[in-house]
């Protein structure tokens, strides 16, 4: 869980919003704290329908103008394309739209889970025993996702893949030769156990192929044992086939290094780049 938006009047207003959306909703909040998301962008409660079902309110916020696009549409297009993603996915019951003044709000309503997320925090913190069932239920979670080729939503751009492997990884982008459907956010905080769900499908969209494996790696390197259980369920990684994905992955992460976030991996990162830069991108690994 993150911190409250650094503005007081802010997490008031989204506070403010989270309550009128359940009123409309017929929702009845549970009383522990609320869960902010990143840089307080986002807000959710427990609560319990008008006939006693569990669910989940989040609410998002953008100004009026950009109320729209990937982020803003992710839940809702998710829903469409892979429903409970063979459970795998917290459904998708319902979305109201609110607008005041110059700010629109979105709530969310999915299904209740009882399973806890394996982290407070997408980078993980502690050794995790995850067992078997439990990597191989991910490794079908992600094949169903990456079978959804109807899909325009883009996870990765190419012109950003373009831009930022050369600027922090010092060395030319690699082609793209293989393209999937992706989560585009997994990590250690959107994943739950002992049961598998897959939380927060804002960002899913194409992206070159290994993307989320490589993102979850990326995120399990201040655990070596994990980070080395990461390679074991997924051998695409350090083949061919993924090295474009690593590449962009490593270059998002020192981006976010570079501006003062998850520097507890910067060392690890620059040891990856260093390695990405040493290999041709048709080399095996």
């Amino acid at each position: 869980m993150y911190s409250p938006p650094s503005d007081p009047a802010e997490q008031q207003r989204m506070e403010a919003h989270l309550a009128r959306a359940a009123q409309a909703l017929q929702v009845t909040c549970a009383s522990q704290a609320p869960f902010w998301g990143w840089d307080g962008r986002t807000l959710g409660r427990a609560g319990t329908t008008a006939k006693g079902e569990r669910v989940w309110l989040r609410l998002i916020s953008a100004p009026a103008a950009k109320a729209e696009g990937k982020l803003w549409e992710g839940a809702e297009h998710a829903q469409i394309v892979f429903g409970d993603l063979g459970g795998y996915r917290p459904a998708l019951l319902t979305v109201h739209d609110m607008v005041d003044g110059e700010t629109a709000y979105r709530a969310e309503l999915s299904q209740y889970l009882d399973q806890p997320v394996l982290s407070d925090d997408p980078i993980v913190r502690r050794p995790l025993e995850l067992p078997d069932t439990w990597w191989t239920d991910l490794a079908n979670a992600l094949e169903k996702v990456a079978t959804a080729t109807t899909t325009d939503r883009v996870a990765v751009r190419h012109q950003y893949i373009d831009r930022a492997v050369p600027q922090f990884l010092n060395m030319p982008a690699p082609p793209v030769t293989r393209w999937a459907t992706v989560h585009g956010d997994l990590h250690w905080a959107n994943l739950t156990s002992p049961g598998l769900r897959l939380l927060d499908w804002e960002a899913w969209g194409r992206a070159p192929w290994g993307y989320d494996q490589a993102t979850l790696w990326a995120y399990s390197l201040t655990q070596p044992d994990l980070a080395a259980r990461v390679r074991t369920a997924f051998p695409e990684l350090g083949t061919p086939e993924t090295y474009a994905a690593e590449t962009v992955v490593c270059a998002e992460l020192l981006q976010t290094v570079s501006r003062g976030a998850n520097t507890i991996l910067a060392e690890p990162l620059q040891e990856w780049a260093a390695r990405l830069r040493s290999e041709a991108p048709h080399q095996q690994r």
